[in-house]
């Protein structure tokens, strides 16, 4: 049974791996910039991008903490979860902005290049 398995997968992939013809993948004519990707630039991009997520997160929880502080009426254990959240929020908001400093730090210290470069894309 197992041998008919492997038998009926390779009979599946066979035309694909027996094809003669060469498939080419080109870009189309929008798409000129794209031999300038490098590795060093997606991860300065996902660097960025998560960078700003996290802040962004962390504010929405430092203004949920605040809604929740003011609904909560004086009731004790509300306020102390709405306090909870706004420490934990506030601490997120610290966390980003060290990695933030220490990037910074790094590439001033290391002369790596720069890491959040903003370039506004432009049509021409």
């Amino acid at each position: 049974m197992k041998r008919l398995k492997e038998l009926t997968s390779y009979l599946m992939f066979a035309p694909v791996l027996l094809a003669n013809d060469v498939i080419k993948i080109e870009p189309g004519e929008g798409f000129t910039g794209l031999e300038n990707i490098t590795v060093p630039a997606i991860i300065s991009t996902a660097v960025k991008l998560l960078l700003v997520i996290a802040a962004l997160i962390s504010f929405i929880f430092l203004v949920l903490g605040g809604i929740r502080w003011i609904t909560s009426g004086g009731d004790k254990d509300g306020t102390a979860k709405a306090q909870g959240t706004i420490t934990a929020a506030l601490i997120g908001l610290v966390i980003v902005f060290a990695a933030w400093a220490i990037i910074r730090l790094l590439q001033t210290f290391f002369g790596i290049g720069p890491i959040f470069e903003f370039k506004i894309p432009v049509i021409q």
